[in-house]
């Protein structure tokens, strides 16, 4: 056995890539087990090369959704940090699948054709093709295609050097664990963009203090996390991490914690606000404390320093440089909604249609994240690629609840779906089909081209649907992957509020909604809904980055109609 040591995170892009490929080939089934595989393996928190050596297959063997081939495949990585199987793919197609499907509107199969008409093998080689005009020749493609690649290049570089909180936040909060346990620390927080739920992150930020800086300061940069030291000193690291990004570490004094915690939590422009109004007070505020003349007033707690500025306690997520010190003046920021006070989840597909479990194992992995009910929403019929459901799998679907439930205690698993919008604004199933439901959801997944005006009105027609009850991700983008579909959100919100549809958050990396329309929502009074939008049972952690989206947005718990009990919920959807 070699020494070679595999990170998690390089095993699981290894994962990903193998999947583009397989789908680019075609390959039915396969690709969905990579996936999987891959997401499950990033949310470890041990590295699988520590635990083989603990021991050996078997604790690969207990990781969810890891079948007996990639057992193999896993054990090969962590002996070798090689996969032959991977590298005879590599060989077969020598380029770089993960870039270029990095590009908005370039799937495996259309990299996979870009590489054997054009041998382009990076987004440079991509960059120049589409500045030549060559994709336009291309007969598959021609020049819209052409023309979007050129608009996805340059959305990628807009983004580029930052990563969606779902890949970093679950790595920084493991740090901050095993950091948790050193003797001496008594405080240790993350801090920057990342406390403030942003949804890309260029940085991971830790903030501590602790008896025994020294220790804390050896035992983070010799993290088995940290790819290199880049500088340390007696109470200041900072190192890069094996998965790319950069991180430091700062102990700061516990007389002063408050007042740092609020500089280096940000934003810039809330800090450069709170400044502003300390000094209108007659104070000066800084990283070290709140100074009236020479005396510091508050710096201990950051409830501390925004009581002594009289202002309210401003939580994080809406730090943003906006109106929040105006309302907070006032005392008229409302209590957001609280992590942890979703009763439902609304949105949960299973292996009927795109999902890898079945409809009674994702409900006991929702009972498990203390969630009381579910609603199944597998695609429909039109939506071939992901196997959705017609009308009459729909019905033997529903016989199949009404049985689970009979044998479920305190939980409820609702009938629901998520309907494909036709391109004229028509739903993908009838009326017939859809009264069978407990809740009908609908979402656009085809067409996506369509002119802004043209997608508003298809929209809104679905909306009018009677029996139409949640629209899901409403502007269709996904974070650091694609913009969402040209679409009139203010007439969607305003349309939402007429018909009685809510619009949901979705938790996963689309994040859809943005924080500005879930304001717009809020304040217009439209109801939403926060799911995860799961297809595997680790997928409803994607909860809270939905809260963390919607506290953004400054939702209440009153806001959001899946905080209320199941019996309560479908009482407030009907219309």
């Amino acid at each position: 056995m070699t020494s070679t040591k595999i990170t998690n995170q390089k095993i699981a892009k290894l994962f990903d890539e193998i999947a583009l490929y397989l789908r680019a080939e075609n390959v039915q089934f396969k690709p969905q087990a990579y996936e999987i595989a891959a997401e499950n393996i990033i949310s470890l928190e041990e590295e699988l090369s520590d635990s083989y050596k603990k021991c050996g297959k078997k604790c690969i063997d207990e990781i969810p959704g890891i079948g007996k081939s990639m057992v193999e495949k896993i054990e090969e990585l962590v002996q070798t940090g090689r996969l032959k199987y991977y590298d005879d793919l590599k060989k077969k197609y020598p380029f770089d699948m993960l870039a270029l499907t990095s590009i908005q509107d370039i799937g495996p199969k259309t990299a996979l054709t870009l590489f054997k008409k054009l041998k382009i093998k990076t987004i440079d080689d991509l960059l120049s093709a589409a500045e030549k005009g060559s994709i336009a020749k291309i007969p598959s493609m021609g020049v819209k295609t052409q023309r979007n690649v050129l608009r996805g290049i340059q959305f990628l570089k807009a983004s580029s050097g930052r990563r969606i909180i779902h890949q970093v936040l679950p790595l920084a909060q493991n740090i901050v664990k095993k950091l948790q346990n050193i003797s001496g620390v008594t405080h240790i927080d993350i801090a920057g963009s990342l406390r403030r739920k942003k949804e890309t992150i260029g940085d991971i930020d830790l903030l501590a203090t602790t008896t025994n800086p020294k220790q804390l300061i050896k035992t983070f940069t010799s993290l088995p996390e940290v790819e290199q030291v880049l500088e340390v000193g007696p109470k200041k690291a900072m190192v890069r991490y094996t998965f790319g990004m950069q991180g430091d570490i700062l102990i700061l004094k516990p007389s002063e914690y408050g007042a740092a915690l609020i500089h280096f939590t940000g934003s810039k422009e809330h800090n450069i606000l709170l400044r502003e109004f300390a000094i209108k007070k007659k104070m000066k505020l800084s990283e070290h404390g709140l100074v009236h003349g020479k005396k510091i007033i508050a710096a201990k707690t950051e409830k501390q320093v925004y009581t002594a500025l009289g202002l309210q306690e401003i939580p994080p997520e809406i730090r943003v440089g906006a109106d929040e010190i105006k309302l907070a003046q006032k005392h008229k920021i409302p209590e957001l909604i609280p992590y942890d006070s979703l009763k439902g989840d609304l949105q949960v597909q299973t292996d009927w249609s795109d999902g890898d479990s079945s409809i009674e194992e994702m409900a006991l992995a929702a009972k498990n994240y203390r969630l009381s009910y579910i609603a199944i929403t597998d695609h429909t019929q039109s939506l071939t690629i992901t196997n959705g459901l017609n009308e009459k799998r729909l019905l033997e679907q529903g016989k199949e609840i009404d049985k689970l439930n009979k044998k479920l205690k305190n939980f409820r698993v609702l009938k629901s779906t998520e309907c494909d919008i036709k391109k004229d604004g028509s739903l993908d199933l009838s009326d017939r089909a859809l009264k069978t439901l407990d809740v009908v959801s609908v979402s656009v997944h085809s067409n996506r081209k369509m002119e802004k005006n043209a997608m508003t009105e298809r929209i809104i027609k679905a909306m009018k649907h009677p029996f139409v009850h949640i629209f899901f991700h409403p502007s269709g983008r996904i974070v650091n992957i694609r913009d969402g579909y040209e679409i009139e959100m203010d007439k969607i919100i305003k349309a939402a509020k007429e018909y009685h549809v809510a619009l949901e958050v979705n938790g996963s990396e689309r994040l859809d909604l943005h924080e500005k329309y879930i304001r717009q929502a809020v304040e217009l009074g439209v109801k939403l809904v926060i799911n995860s939008d799961c297809h595997t049972q680790t997928h409803f952690t994607n909860l809270d980055f939905g809260i963390g989206q919607a506290r953004r947005g400054w939702a209440t718990k009153a806001d959001v109609l899946n905080t209320k009990t199941v019996d309560a919920f479908l009482k407030a959807i009907k219309k």
